[in-house]
């Protein structure tokens, strides 16, 4: 698993000092935009404003001074990015004092801006890559997704942004319907009605790492990179308070595993779906929050 967390008020270099205090780390400076810290057994944690343009032309224009300046600027309302390489999960606890060292040295994130919804994707990994593991997972998640929304908390302006939108209710009902899909199948229901990175759970790296041609072929995002990781987006970034952690996040992604890897509890919860979005004006969102919410607790999954 892996984590990335978007943040503001402290800059490029200042983040690179802390990781490399924090975690015995080595700093390269790959760009005016990016900096590269090399923990010993771990790997490399990248840091980076994240500003698409300037990630673009940094380090490939001959006269540099330009960029290194936009990068200076861009560091005030740019939310500077750390993105870590895969960890095993009994790693979780290395990261927490790179949280508090980062708190300490002044980051905020989700709350303390009305210009950026900052967050928290964490990249899961994919347990085997075939049909019924994708089935299982999208089921488990696309079922749970209004109720995760509530349990993340998640920020007003993120929930109005483009970046985490959450699966629409036609192709959840045609997840379920289909029940034991094909992995052609699954592309084709995916690629349909999720044609975007900008999905709460973006599938999009998962099934460019299966087929990256035909995922090229209907979506053209040359930010899409194959990885047999789950993209999650949906947590808050709360990184300036010190009740948060990335723990909590995590343990709330883990209710998806666990329902994906309960067959019979995941076929109930599917049925139940069915019949509160039968009628015509289809699922009552607030009463299916209040459904899951109580299945879960008497299901022993939260």
């Amino acid at each position: 698993m892996g984590f990335e967390l978007e943040f503001s008020g402290v800059d490029l270099d200042r983040t690179a000092q802390v990781l490399q205090q924090v975690l015995n780390g080595d700093i390269t400076e790959v760009s005016p935009a990016q900096r590269e810290v090399h923990v010993e057994n771990a790997g490399d944690f990248r840091v980076e404003l994240d500003w698409d343009f300037l990630l673009r032309t940094a380090g490939k224009s001959p006269d540099e001074d330009w960029v290194e300046l936009l990068s200076r600027t861009a560091a005030i309302l740019v939310p500077t990015e750390v993105v870590c390489p895969p960890l095993r999960l009994s790693r979780l606890d290395d990261l927490l004092p790179l949280v508090d060292g980062l708190r300490n040295a002044g980051a905020v994130g989700t709350e303390e801006t009305l210009l950026a919804a900052y967050g928290v994707h964490i990249n899961a990994e994919l347990p085997r890559q075939n049909a019924a593991t994708l089935d299982a997972y999208l089921r488990a998640f696309s079922l749970l997704q209004w109720w995760l929304m509530e349990a993340h908390q998640v920020n007003p302006a993120r929930r109005v942004s483009p970046y985490i939108d959450l699966y629409p209710e036609v192709y959840v009902r045609q997840l379920i319907e289909r029940g034991g899909a094909t992995l052609d199948e699954i592309f084709s229901d995916y690629l349909q009605h999720n044609g975007t990175r900008n999905r709460a759970l973006d599938m999009l790296p998962i099934l460019s790492e299966i087929d990256s041609d035909r995922v090229r072929r209907a979506i053209d995002d040359p930010k899409i990179k194959a990885r047999p990781a789950f993209h999650y987006r949906l947590p808050n970034c709360q990184i300036e308070k010190a009740s948060w952690s990335l723990a909590g996040e995590w343990n709330l992604w883990c209710v998806v595993e666990e329902l994906a890897n309960r067959p019979e509890d995941l076929d109930d919860l599917c049925q139940r779906f069915m019949d509160a979005s039968a009628g015509l004006l289809g699922l009552n969102r607030s009463q299916w929050l209040q459904t899951v919410d109580t299945w879960l607790k008497d299901h022993e999954l939260v």
